[in-house]
């Protein structure tokens, strides 16, 4: 489905322990062009990777017509937020969405007065949708990118 000037409707819930396989094979969908430029790309392993670091406690669903479309995890750790598996279909990216997503995230953490960081493959996209809410170069390696974002007032 090409992009539109008209976002999707969509709706953000809790993530339930159900949810990991169909999560999963998003995962395996949206990162699969990343992890084949860089030659990482292992149809198992992208989603076990997910089903072993899951927490449906600190994840939510995107849903986009009543279908998962996307989802997030905020987890704590040594006082930050560490943003994981940030997903979102192929038809929703370009969209809107995910700025949205991202944008109600951080302003919860600017509200909590939170440090926000994470990690995306070189190369990939995505870090221009990080960069533009404010998240910075903290480190980098041959794989990956670590960015951090400050709490702003």
């Amino acid at each position: 489905m090409p992009p539109t000037s008209t976002p999707p409707h969509w709706s953000l819930r809790p993530a339930l322990p159900e949810d990991v396989e169909a999560i999963a094979g998003l995962r395996a969908v949206v990162m699969r062009p990343d992890l084949e430029r860089l030659g990482r790309y292992d149809e198992h392993r992208v989603r076990q990777r997910l089903r072993d670091a899951y927490v449906p406690a600190y994840t939510s669903v995107v849903e986009a017509g009543g279908d998962l479309a996307g989802c997030v995890t905020l987890r704590p750790a040594d006082g930050c937020w560490w943003l994981e598996n940030f997903l979102l279909s192929p038809r929703l990216q370009g969209r809107g969405v995910g700025s949205a997503v991202l944008g109600g995230l951080l302003a919860r953490a600017d509200a909590e007065r939170v440090t926000v960081r994470l990690n995306v493959l070189r190369g990939s996209a995505a870090r221009r949708l990080y960069e533009r809410h404010g998240f910075a170069l903290e480190r980098q390696d041959p794989v990956d990118v670590f960015l951090v974002r400050k709490p702003t007032p």
